[in-house]
């Protein structure tokens, strides 16, 4: 029997593979729970239309990425951690104080991005930080600049 996965199910694949298994494994295990479809002509035209969408979407991402790495270039975040007078530093830039920043700033917008950082930034001057984005496109840069602000 031909199915189209819903799910990824571990050792059978990924969801909207179309495979091949057993009447039994289809009718008892996966329908009931709602993991996998049965193949049909309808199916596979929405499948299909699906991947189309997704392909496209993808497209689209990798435009707005490259429009968004040449606007990062010439721009940079300005942060701002407390010190006191001799120069002590209190608190941390942490990943979401510089997606928060991007997101004011315009320069990100409902996409989903992770800021890769070993740990926190705790000093001041400007850091070179990375931006991953799903679906395994690459990496953009932005310069955070990190300022003092007197207590």
């Amino acid at each position: 029997m031909k199915i189209i996965l819903l799910k990824d199910i571990p050792g059978k694949g990924k969801k909207n593979d179309v495979k091949e298994i057993s009447d039994g494994y289809a009718r008892n295990f996966l329908f009931p729970r709602g993991l996998a479809k049965l193949v049909t002509p309808q199916t596979l035209k929405e499948l299909e239309m699906l991947q189309a969408a997704k392909e496209k979407e993808g497209k689209e991402l990798v435009k707005h990425l490259d429009a968004m790495r040449r606007v990062l270039a010439e721009r940079a975040i300005e942060l701002t951690l407390k010190t006191d007078d001799a120069g002590s530093v209190f608190g941390s830039v942490t990943k979401e104080d510089i997606l928060s920043a991007l997101r004011d700033a315009k320069l990100l917008g409902k996409e989903r991005a992770e800021v890769v950082l070993e740990h926190p930034l705790k000093s001041f001057g400007e850091h070179m930080v990375k931006l991953r984005f799903p679906r395994g496109t690459d990496m953009l840069e932005v310069k955070v600049v990190v300022k003092p602000e007197l207590t």
